[in-house]
């Protein structure tokens, strides 16, 4: 019979002395042993006996349960997923002893969890550092959007503190009959919709004179719960917000203010597509996008953005990468899971479907991309429409787009009868940007890629728009 494994849980042992205000000589009078043995549990050179567990269940009328915890599995596999980076490649870092490490030292590990999201962050802000120094140079202040994107990106959209508070909240509002019965039972507000010109430009107001939340009855009912559920989010994970608007670099309150309204959204859809359902339900539909959308009572915006954020340390997803834009290639909203090279300034390619999916609206469209260094991609496109409701009411069409790495292609339904790492349509060849691209026969090129020499067409004119000297 295998002998068991000793048990060592001197840095839970001490934060629970700290939560309960003792010293060690005052729990070792407690619990009838010893400070040094206190000392010595805690420094993790004596591992903590049944006998002694039970003595501090008892003691402090403590679940057991809450006193072992979850064995560290959440930090351990968030210091994996970490340690994952090629800059670790060349270390060698055993599975046991990255557990022991999150275990035994709870607090280190959250220390290197912290400092490498401030290196990510910090790794985008260079990105962006040329384009912002041009601004400055122009006397204007930092871009807040470009500081709410890092702050999204750099932890690769996902929050587990706001998916738990979802999965919580959505308990409590499916035991309340719904979210208008939740609202009304927890903070004792009514739900009134009302007329476009009443509203005067909003689709939600919280009305404290009259303990109403206000919607605008133009929208949609997709649209009206995320906004019910978006109420919801700013009213109660406030302090979620706070902790994690902490951890953020922000030159100003304009980044701060987007980051905490892409916090709130995210918020709103994990109430409304709870984590650890709405993941079993991914897996069974095969990432179907309109399926889970119906099933959720969502749109397909909505779904394809919560689909980026299924990343939560132990119940990772396929990770996607997601980007809006609008007829004119304007980009209004960009997400990164999958490590898609979108350039972070100038436009996409032109290539690329999720450009002409306004020709076939509300129609999906798959494709395979082919990057210069021939890393391929699957992207899933289609246009979504937002505004509306009645005639002569303002619209705004959009495109989104979905995209992961090939070796996750064969987990989704529109790959459905392909081989794993293989297609059976040829993929598209882009470029992450023309500037960047030396593809040079491209029809599509809008300029020249850096570092190449445009070639005089005196006695040659070549298809594509410019023709560029090798090397």
């Amino acid at each position: 019979m295998a002998k068991d494994r000793p048990v060592y849980m001197g840095p839970r042992l001490r934060r629970l002395r700290r939560e309960l205000g003792l010293t060690q000589a005052d729990m070792a009078a407690d619990l009838e042993i010893s400070a040094s043995y206190v000392a010595l549990l805690e420094r993790n050179q004596r591992p903590l006996t049944a006998d002694m567990l039970l003595r501090l269940a008892r003691t402090y009328r403590l679940d057991m349960s809450e006193l072992a915890g979850d064995g560290g599995a959440e930090q351990t596999a968030r210091l994996q997923a970490v340690l994952k980076d090629p800059m670790f490649a060349d270390i060698d870092l055993p599975a046991l002893a990255t557990q022991d490490v999150a275990v035994n030292y709870p607090g280190m590990t959250e220390a290197l969890l912290r400092l490498y999201t401030a290196y990510r962050e910090e790794q985008l802000a260079l990105a962006d550092r040329g384009a912002e120094s041009e601004r400055a140079d122009a006397g204007d202040a930092p871009d807040p959007v470009a500081e709410s994107r890092r702050f999204v990106a750099a932890r690769r959209n996902s929050f587990p503190l706001l998916d738990d508070a979802g999965e919580t909240l959505a308990a409590e509002i499916e035991g309340a009959g719904g979210l208008q019965g939740w609202l009304k039972a927890k903070h004792g507000l009514r739900v009134r919709r009302l007329p476009s010109e009443v509203m005067a430009g909003s689709m939600r107001r919280l009305d404290r004179h009259r303990d109403a939340v206000l919607i605008d009855d133009a929208l949609d009912g997709a649209s009206s719960h995320f906004q019910l559920a978006l109420q919801i989010a700013y009213l109660e994970m406030r302090k979620a917000f706070d902790t994690l608007l902490k951890e953020g670099q922000f030159a100003g309150e304009s980044g701060r203010r987007l980051a905490r309204r892409a916090l709130a959204s995210y918020g709103a859809a994990a109430i409304l597509m709870p984590y650890t359902v709405f993941a079993k339900a991914v897996e069974a539909r095969r990432y179907d996008v309109e399926a889970l959308a119906r099933q959720f009572g969502t749109s397909f915006e909505q779904t394809a953005h919560r689909l980026t954020t299924l990343q939560k340390p132990g119940q990772e997803c396929v990770p996607f990468f997601f980007i809006r834009v609008d007829p004119a290639g304007n980009v209004s909203k960009r997400l990164d899971g999958a490590g898609f090279p979108f350039a972070r300034h100038g436009g996409s390619c032109p290539l690329w479907s999720v450009h002409r999916v306004f020709e076939t609206p509300r129609e999906v469209v798959t494709q395979w991309l082919e990057l210069p260094d021939g890393e391929r991609f699957f992207s899933i496109a289609r246009s979504v429409r937002a505004g509306g409701g009645g005639w002569g009411t303002p619209r705004v069409d959009r495109a989104i787009a979905l995209c992961c790495a090939a070796e996750h292609a064969h987990r989704l339904i529109y790959t459905q009868g392909e081989a794993p790492g293989e297609s059976r349509r040829e993929p598209t060849p882009i470029g992450v940007t023309c500037r960047l691209c030396h593809r040079s026969q491209c029809m599509a090129r809008s300029a020249p890629p850096i570092g190449r020499e445009v070639l005089p067409d005196d006695f040659r004119r070549t298809h594509a728009p410019f023709g560029f000297a090798d090397g």
